[in-house]
């Protein structure tokens, strides 16, 4: 058996990039992925491209742009993966199980997207094509819309938790000003983001801005190997398990306020791996919006279904609380370029365990540590978790 491991990674900034194209952001990231890892270009066996698109940009067809971006993997078989929001870790999923089977011994995995192409509205519609568009098509809002019902529907059953959620965004914004990739570096503090306002007004249900992610541009990729490599720079990161599981994609089909897909693939993660949540020294969740780390708290098993709210509250998911969630900044201050996020999440959680996160590091994690990684497609429809440690 083959056992992959992350040798090399690289990232772009993220935010509002008008004047970088999607061959500038592949560029950048691959070459620094590559560089890092110290494998020569020659030597990659396949690349793996995480794109949604949908309609952002004219140029479609993702596996081929790599190798326009770097013209020395031209003859690399190359394949584009799309899984809505979780589309990274699908690329990733696909390069992992070509290296398990023994096909593949390095590939370079690449996620991207140029969002900021298009009026607001027009985002908004097509990012609801990753909802079921038979009866959520009409959702306003878009996917805040989406999340907007999933909140209101948790308060309903829960109470208001406009506070737990504020408490959520306040820390990731906190956070994200460590980030030097983050979209958005500017620590709002809990008593904006709890209260509606000019510059932060109610935008869907219970939700305002503040509990949103944004609409970004950006890339991030890396190099994965099923041996280690002489030169790479960093100490190479190794899965202890992984964990795939699908959801139906219709909210009318189950209880939205419970991420069941979610809980699963933690369950089978934790086990697959020997761990419990209190041997991990952070996780990086998916924060598209507040209320989905809420939930994403007891999916994961930090908190009973209900009270998801005592963790932010208590500071249990602050970077100095139990246990850390979205040192980054996660989705809300980072950003949220839909390809690129599930290789972003990963890149993150690799600097954690290789010691090199820099202002994010995490004094308690070492050598020794597990990290963990969720990103999800569609509202808790695609799942993906990872858990990570540095290799032997």
């Amino acid at each position: 058996m083959h056992t992959p491991m992350i040798v090399g990674w690289g990232h772009t900034q993220f935010g509002k990039l008008d004047n970088v194209d999607i061959e500038q952001l592949i560029q950048q990231a691959a070459s620094e992925a590559i560089e890092s890892s110290g494998v020569d270009p020659l030597d990659i066996d396949g690349v793996f491209v995480g794109t949604f698109n949908g309609g952002f940009v004219q140029q479609d067809f993702g596996g081929a742009m790599v190798g326009v971006a770097l013209p020395e993997l031209r003859h690399v078989p190359a394949v584009r993966l799309e899984n809505a929001c979780a589309t990274g870790s699908a690329a990733i999923w696909t390069a992992l199980d070509a290296i398990m089977a023994g096909r593949m011994k390095r590939v370079l995995v690449v996620g991207y997207e140029k969002m900021n192409t298009l009026p607001t509205a027009e985002i908004g519609n097509i990012l609801l094509k990753c909802s079921y568009v038979k009866e959520e098509a009409d959702i306003q809002g878009g996917f805040a819309g989406v999340f907007g019902e999933i909140a209101k529907a948790y308060f309903e059953r829960h109470g208001d938790q406009s506070d737990a959620l504020a408490a959520i965004a306040a820390k990731n914004h906190h956070n994200g000003m460590d980030n030097p990739y983050a979209h958005l570096r500017r620590d709002f503090g809990f008593e904006f983001c709890r209260n509606p306002s000019d510059k932060n007004p109610v935008v869907a249900g219970p939700l305002k801005r503040s509990d949103c992610s944004l609409v970004s541009d950006g890339a991030a990729a890396m190099v994965i190997s099923s041996e280690r490599i002489d030169g790479a720079r960093h100490t190479p990161v190794t899965w202890a398990a992984r964990a795939h599981v699908n959801e139906w994609l219709p909210l009318s089909r189950r209880d939205p306020t419970r991420f069941e897909g979610a809980a699963l693939a933690w369950n089978k993660g934790l086990e697959q791996s020997g761990l419990g949540l209190d041997d991990l020294g952070f996780v990086e969740t998916h924060d598209c919006f507040t209320i989905a780390e809420l939930l994403e708290y007891e999916a994961m098993g930090l908190a009973p279904y209900g009270q998801g709210a005592k963790v932010a509250l208590d500071g249990i998911s602050a970077a100095d609380g139990k246990l850390p969630v979205n040192r980054s900044g996660g989705l809300k201050s980072k950003g949220h370029p839909i390809g690129a996020t599930g290789v972003s999440m990963h890149v993150m959680a690799a600097m954690q365990l290789s010691g090199t996160a820099g202002d994010m590091q995490l004094p308690n994690v070492t050598s020794g540590s597990h990290g963990a990684v969720f990103n999800m497609g569609g509202a808790s429809v695609a799942n993906y978790l990872s858990i990570l440690r540095a290799a032997d």
